[in-house]
């Protein structure tokens, strides 16, 4: 039995050495190399992922953070859009809202936001604006943009430069109030030749809802000539005129007020549906990150579980040809 035991013993120690593919230093040295550069491969890949789910993970406290500074401002602007509905109601009444009127000089009053992250109200405003655009216009007829907010101006600025008669930026910088926005007014129809205004903007319903608006402001000219032809502005010589002022001057000072109630109600629903707009896009934001959040801590855990599994392979392996 000694002997038995003796022969394959030298028959274990022979084989390396009659093998027909002797053992090379250098290729023992290279392949060890290679064993530890995939070892840091598996450890490179845990590593890429785990620097993914921090960044996921910022991401998302930023996400929410902005869905919480959106609802915050939402409230406080809420409540003065759903007031101000008051002041242009009572002139829609008196001298109409008749978007179908067919002049010569229209200019079309643009409402956006001046920063994004707020799905597609800005798109929206823009298309429906080009698409007015392209219905004013003609041989005859003269149409100009007036663009309140950054986001309107980049997409405008793009192919319809020339048209571009006024542009106003950071409307939002400071708190809304009817002086700034009456300012503004004034100054539009100051730069501007008109003889209607239509201005776009988006109509605030709720936090996930609002309504792409467009409301027209006609010139005293016109409005005395529709009254005159009849039709929904045919009431107008019903009402008696007190004082000195002429019918002419009190239609000049109720189209100019008329313009800048307007614009104050259409800066705050735009406001207001901007803001509900962000608190849904932040919220999906949320949502999908803490979707990919999950995602990557499986592949994480996979990874990590497939890197112990063959460090584990490898140490029986080497434990199993020590033992014979």
């Amino acid at each position: 039995m000694a002997m038995a035991a003796l022969r394959r013993e030298g028959r274990r120690i022979a084989a390396p050495l009659l093998s027909p593919h002797p053992i090379n230093p250098l290729r023992s040295s290279l392949a060890s190399s290679e064993e530890q550069a995939f070892s840091g491969v598996r450890f490179i890949s845990t590593q890429i992922v785990r620097t993914r789910m921090k960044s996921v993970k910022n991401i998302q406290k930023i996400t929410k953070a902005m869905k919480m500074v959106a609802a915050s401002k939402l409230r406080a602007i809420q409540t003065r859009a759903e007031n101000s509905r008051g002041l242009w109601q009572p002139f829609t009444a008196l001298l109409g809202d008749m978007p179908s009127v067919d002049v010569k000089k229209n200019v079309i009053v643009t409402i956006s936001s001046d920063k994004g992250l707020c799905g597609g109200i800005n798109s929206t405003s823009v298309k429906i604006s080009r698409a007015l655009y392209k219905l004013n216009s003609g041989p005859e007829k003269e149409c100009k943009y007036v663009i309140l907010g950054e986001k309107a101006k980049a997409q405008l600025v793009r192919d319809s430069k020339k048209d571009i008669g006024l542009s106003i930026t950071e409307l939002q910088k400071n708190p809304l109030n009817y002086t700034q926005v009456a300012v503004i007014a004034d100054d539009i129809l100051k730069n501007v030749e008109y003889d209607a205004l239509r201005i776009v903007f988006n109509k605030f319903q709720s936090v996930v809802a609002f309504l792409p608006t467009t409301s027209t402001v006609l010139s005293p000219e016109i409005v005395e000539r529709e009254a005159e032809a009849g039709g929904s502005l045919g009431e107008l010589d019903s009402y008696e005129i007190e004082g000195g002022e002429t019918k002419s001057e009190v239609l000049q000072n109720l189209t100019e007020f008329q313009f800048s109630c307007v614009m104050f109600n259409a800066v705050l629903e735009n406001a207001c549906s901007e803001q509900g707009a962000r608190m849904s896009a932040m919220d999906s934001s949320s949502r999908n990150a803490g979707d990919m959040l999950d995602r990557l801590t499986l592949t994480y855990n996979r990874t990590r579980q497939a890197s112990i599994t063959t460090e584990l392979i490898e140490i029986i392996s080497g434990a199993s040809a020590l033992t014979g």
